[in-house]
């Protein structure tokens, strides 16, 4: 059963992109950046040509590695759906547009595929920051919004989707990433709580503040003698990531969850750990260890040792689906399972859901699409089970927590908070590996 979290307010950041929203819709922005494919969009209405799919991805900036796994995932489930006749006998056909990482252009790239190009369906993009302003251009276009990387909390509760409830997100909630950590620290005997100290800081962004804040609240309420350490949230940067880090180090926490948005972030707190010879017995940041190559190479296999991060998927998830997605994934990319980003699962998941929802309705009416994904049904994807409430949060998705085990991304906890056999309970020092 899916536990209830608390719905935290949109950020400044969120609530200044739809100001550029309503600016661009009104202005009739054109698009930005190019796109990753030759399509020319189709009319909704038109059943004989290809069925054309729109999505904006950060293909480079901030999070232009995370963007880019996405557009593998879309375009490797393209490429299965096409090979098996495409949907409805159509063939599909993406058309991606690079955002740049921005809000403003992730705007201007929704307006510009929906109200220029003329679209059948959209996909979202990367971060909930971005499919914030995102969704609110499709609700405007009645179109539905399914998306694999858009779970925190700010993303259903913006007025738009309150009143269309046009967003579906395939992936788990963002708020309740860190539960399996808080049902392993419920699961120590009285004892051990009691000596913990466990520190909570995060940047403030609205996919990397909620899980921290709520795990924070929950820790606080176990156990009255657990110490807790918190924050003011950082603002992304490299100098102002350190200057956390190095707080955080002078606490001499136990366990510390990190808010945390991407490899650089949790790569700049490892460095200050490190230098300040602060090794926590725990270490867990909500993003960026679960990026693969793109982790181990930054900050070495050795540091990553004991590193956690929670997440909906890893590549021996007990899926077949997933199994035949890493197969076809290793055939096209090469490098090995433990390379595969998250990401990539999610992107495909959105894909899977939205075939799902196409076949059954036999359209690609959107006002069909979002009533059938409103219905209550159950579908399934590579992440496992998906089933939306009402305001478009997957009720089914279980969440683990991962760990790097020499240079093995490995499953550390399960969704109740009990370990597995490869579980490290205490890291090893840096660089000790």
């Amino acid at each position: 059963m899916k536990r209830a979290h608390p719905r935290f307010p949109a950020n400044a950041i969120a609530a200044a992109a739809i100001t550029v929203l309503a600016a661009g819709v009104l202005g009739g922005c054109t698009g930005s950046g190019g796109s990753t494919s030759s399509a020319g969009g189709t009319s909704p209405g038109n059943s004989s040509g290809p069925i054309v799919i729109g999505a904006s991805l950060s293909l480079d900036g901030p999070r232009g590695a995370d963007g880019q796994a996405f557009q593998r995932g879309y375009e490797l489930w393209a490429s299965d759906v096409n090979a098996h006749d495409g949907l409805l006998g159509r063939q599909v056909e993406l058309k991606i547009l690079n955002d740049h990482s921005s809000p403003a252009n992730v705007v201007t790239n929704y307006q510009t595929l929906i109200g220029q190009d003329k679209v059948d369906l959209t996909f979202g993009p990367y971060s909930s920051l971005l499919t914030t302003p995102a969704s609110a251009v499709a609700a405007r276009y009645g179109y539905a919004f399914v998306e694999g990387a858009g779970g925190a909390p700010a993303v259903f509760d913006t007025p738009l989707n309150q009143a269309d409830h046009n967003v579906f997100d395939v992936s788990q909630p963002v708020a309740a990433a860190m539960l399996p950590l808080v049902d392993y620290i419920k699961n120590l005997p009285a004892s051990q709580q009691r000596q913990l100290t466990v520190a909570f800081p995060y940047t403030e962004d609205p996919f990397a503040a909620p899980p921290v804040q709520f795990a924070q609240t929950l820790v606080t309420n176990l156990n009255k003698a657990i110490t807790i350490k918190s924050f003011p949230p950082f603002v992304e940067s490299t100098a102002s990531d350190r200057a956390a880090a190095q707080a955080v180090a002078s606490t001499k926490a136990d366990i510390v969850v990190l808010g945390s948005t991407d490899v650089p972030m949790v790569a700049d707190f490892m460095k200050v750990f490190e230098q300040d010879k602060y090794n926590p017995r725990m270490f867990i940041a909500a993003s960026g260890p679960d990026q693969g190559k793109a982790f181990t190479d930054v900050v070495n296999v050795k540091n990553a040792t004991g590193v956690m991060v929670p997440n909906g998927w890893f590549p021996s998830f007990p899926n077949a689906q997933s199994h035949q997605m890493v197969k076809e994934y290793l055939a096209k990319y090469g490098g090995t399972a433990a390379d595969i980003n998250a990401d990539v699962a999610e992107a495909y998941s959105v894909g899977q859901v939205m075939a799902q929802a196409v076949t059954a309705t036999g359209d690609v009416d959107n006002a069909k699409i979002i009533r059938y994904l409103h219905s209550g049904v159950t579908l399934s994807s590579v992440q496992g089970p998906v089933m939306f409430d009402a305001l478009g949060e997957n009720g089914k998705a279980a969440g683990f927590i991962f760990q790097w085990n020499n240079g093995n991304f490995v499953q550390g906890l399960n969704p109740d908070g009990s370990t597995t056999s490869q579980f490290i309970a205490s890291k090893p020092n840096w660089g000790a590996g």
